[in-house]
This record gives structure tokens, C-alpha cells and sequence, in this order.
């Protein structure tokens, strides 16, 4: 899920920079947008190392790119929240003016919002204010009041903004996430192996690791704890509690086998090459032809499924024909608790896409499709259907 955060300039910043970290280390995407104001207080730099995505500012950021930015990140959102919102931008926000990039996303959201007020008591009890709130809330933003205290100008009142942990909440409370895998612990892989040939070339296959990044970012929402297991992905890693890097399919057995015990739950989403060279050369290999030796690779699946005793082990298959068939195959000769299958002959779909379709399966028959949609909300599926594995226990 895609949170906009917005923030705006008053000392009760440094208080959105906990919310940023927060969220991301729950698994959430945090585009942050910063006014001029608010970059007096906290640098752009600092949102973009708490969240590992790019900051935005200025009204034209992304045009280089050809990016309406106010427009895609409204798009993007499954929620906004403003945080610090002070009197100026609540006053903006109820009149409908769009002078900023911040003030203009606002007005092309579809999402619900999330307004956080933060200024002086006199400010925030002004008559003005209070309308202005009043008429967002009716609108149906949803409104954090300010707490009672020291105020940084030296008074002593209402007008601080709310603590990051209650904002968090509320943000998951609007999105209806839940804590429901609270307490499991979960290993992923993700990526897809490498195998040197020699010193220059190698072999590999085309899995980006996306599927695997936004299985883990749906278990963190849910409360899971993950370690990622990554080969060579093209996209970042999302906030795991733990990530291990590797190259080969061997790299990533060792890896598993050392992580297994420690989990509730393995899901192997990571494209594992089949075949790796007899013999690795350290230079690179010159002539008009060459012969080409291979052998087969450890089955990281089988060996998972081998030892998992009362751990549920899920892994994905992806073929280019006779999909069902293979996949019912790989799940009872890997020892599977589930299996998801993709075809990744069919265009627009599967590797280093932005979308899947996939088939679940699981033992005793039970089969169920699902139709093509953005890997997000795939991964949203088959957690769900990972949940019910420990129902059907």
C-alpha cells in the first residue's frame, strides 16, 4: 500500500521523520512531499534514507522525467496524510487553493485523509482555524487532534501535533490493516539466481524479484517477521528484518538452510536457475565456438520440504506450458503446503512485470485463480491464502 505523506513547516517535523520510518519498516510504500517551509526544518536527504524512495519539493520535481507529480503521486495513494499540518495549510486545504505541490495533491487525491494539525494553542483555537477544520472534517478528512503541553514557542496548551505511533495507527486503522500474522515468522526468497560461465558471462533468468519484495511488504503489514533471502533483484529491497544477499543457487540453499529453523513459514518465490556450467572459468572465454557443460542444480524446494517439519512451505512455479499439471507435480513431490503458479509465456504478466495472474493450489484439491492485477494486490491474495493454511492446521 502507498501512503503520501505530506509535511509542512512547523518544529513538530522531526516528529513526521518517526512516521516515515515507521511506516516503511511496516511495509509500506512513503512518497513524502515536503514544502519550502518544511524543508527549513528537515532536509529532504533525511526522508529519502528513512524511506528509499525519492523526496519531492518543488511543484515541477519529475518533469525531467516527464512525471506530473502532483498527479502521480495522488494516483498512487492509498492515503494522504498531512502531518504537520499547520494553520496555513489546514486554511489552503479548506479554501481549495493549490499554490504548491503539497496543496495540489491534495486536491487530486481519490483517498481518504489524514489531517494532523501542529501549531501555537492561539493559533489552533483562532475561530478561523476551527472552521476550517471543521469544514475538511466534513468533507470527510479525518482529523487528529493536537495534544495539550509545552508548545516550542513557550506556551502552554494545545497544539501539539499528535505522537507518530497514534498517527501510525490511525493510518492502518483507515487501511484496515491488521496484526492478524502478529507473532510468525517468515522466510522469502526473492530474485533470480546467477550462475558464472566465466569472468565476464553468466547465466540467469529474468525474474526482478517484485513479486517476492511485495509478498514480504504484505506480510510486514500484517504484522509477519521477515527475513528475505534476495538474488540479484532489480528492485530495492523492502524493509525485512533481515536481508541476505546471494548470487547462485547454491548461495541461496545455504542461506535457507541456515534460516529455516528460526520460521514459521517459507515462501520461495525466487526464480532458482535449473542448471549451473561443470566448470566456472576465471577468464573470459574467447573462440568462435564453444561447448557449454552443464549440471543440475540443488532443488532448494525439495530440500526445504524435506526438513520442514511443522513449518508450512509454500513455493511458486512458473511455466510455459501445461501449468496445473506441473504445478500439482511440484506439490506433492516437493513436499509443498501450497503452491502458486504462473504462466509466464502470457504477455504483460510474470517476470519483470508489474503484474501477475496466478493459480493457487493446495493439498486435498483445492484450487483457486486468480486474474491478472498488480503484483500489490496479487501479493495480498496469496497471503491470504497462506493465512488460511494455519486455519486448515
Amino acid at each position: 500500500m502507498n501512503v503520501l505523506l505530506g509535511v509542512s513547516g512547523g518544529i513538530a517535523c522531526y516528529k513526521s521523520c518517526g512516521i516515515a520510518s515507521a511506516l516503511t519498516k511496516s511495509g509500506f510504500e512513503v512518497n513524502v512531499v515536503l514544502t519550502a517551509n518544511a524543508a527549513e526544518f528537515v532536509t529532504p536527504l533525511t526522508f529519502q534514507a528513512l524511506t528509499h524512495r525519492r523526496v519531492y519539493c518543488e511543484m515541477f520535481d519529475g518533469v525531467a522525467d516527464r512525471e506530473i507529480a502532483h498527479i502521480n503521486l495522488a494516483k498512487q495513494a492509498d492515503v494522504f496524510v498531512i502531518a504537520p499540518a499547520t494553520a496555513n495549510v489546514i486554511a489552503k486545504l479548506a479554501c481549495g487553493i493549490a499554490d504548491d505541490l503539497l496543496t495540489s495533491a491534495a486536491l487530486a487525491v481519490r483517498c481518504p485523509v489524514i489531517i494532523c494539525p501542529a501549531m501555537n494553542v492561539n493559533m489552533y483555537e483562532n475561530a478561523a482555524t476551527q472552521k476550517n477544520l471543521a469544514t475538511l472534517k466534513e468533507r470527510g478528512a479525518v482529523i487528529i487532534s493536537p495534544s495539550e503541553g509545552n508548545l516550542a514557542c513557550g506556551d502552554v496548551g494545545k497544539g501539539r501535533m499528535a505522537e507518530p505511533g497514534d498517527i501510525v495507527a490511525a493510518i492502518k486503522d483507515t487501511l484496515n490493516v491488521s496484526s492478524s500474522l502478529a507473532g510468525k515468522k517468515f522466510l522469502v526468497t526473492a530474485g533470480g539466481t546467477m550462475e558464472n560461465i566465466d569472468g565476464v558471462r553468466y547465466i540467469t533468468n529474468r525474474s526482478s524479484g517484485k513479486m517476492g519484495c511485495a509478498i514480504v511488504r504484505e506480510l510486514k503489514r500484517r504484522g509477519a517477521a521477515v527475513t528475505l533471502v534476495a538474488a540479484n533483484m532489480k528492485v530495492p529491497a523492502p524493509d525485512a528484518d533481515k536481508v541476505i544477499r546471494v548470487v547462485s543457487a547454491k548461495d541461496m540453499l545455504a542461506a535457507c538452510m541456515a534460516e529455516y529453523g528460526d520460521c514459521d513459514c517459507i515462501v520461495k518465490a525466487a526464480a532458482v536457475g535449473d542448471y549451473s556450467p561443470v566448470q566456472e572459468y576465471a577468464n573470459k572465454i574467447k573462440g568462435d565456438e564453444i561447448t557449454l557443460r552443464l549440471k543440475k542444480n540443488p532443488d532448494i524446494a525439495a530440500a526445504l520440504g524435506k526438513v520442514k517439519g511443522g513449518r508450512k512451505l509454500v513455493i511458486f512455479c512458473a511455466e510455459t506450458q501445461n501449468l496445473l499439471e506441473s504445478a500439482a507435480n511440484k506439490l506433492k513431490a516437493k513436499g509443498a503446503d501450497m503452491v502458486v503458479a504462473n504462466d509466464v509465456s502470457k504477455p504483460g504478466i510474470g517476470f519483470d512485470s508489474d503484474k501477475n495472474a496466478v493459480t493457487v493450489m493446495k493439498n486435498g484439491g483445492y484450487k483457486a485463480e486468480y486474474s491478472a492485477a498488480s503484483k500489490d494486490t496479487i501479493a495480498k491474495e496469496v497471503v491470504d491464502e497462506i493465512q488460511s493454511l494455519w486455519l486448515q492446521a
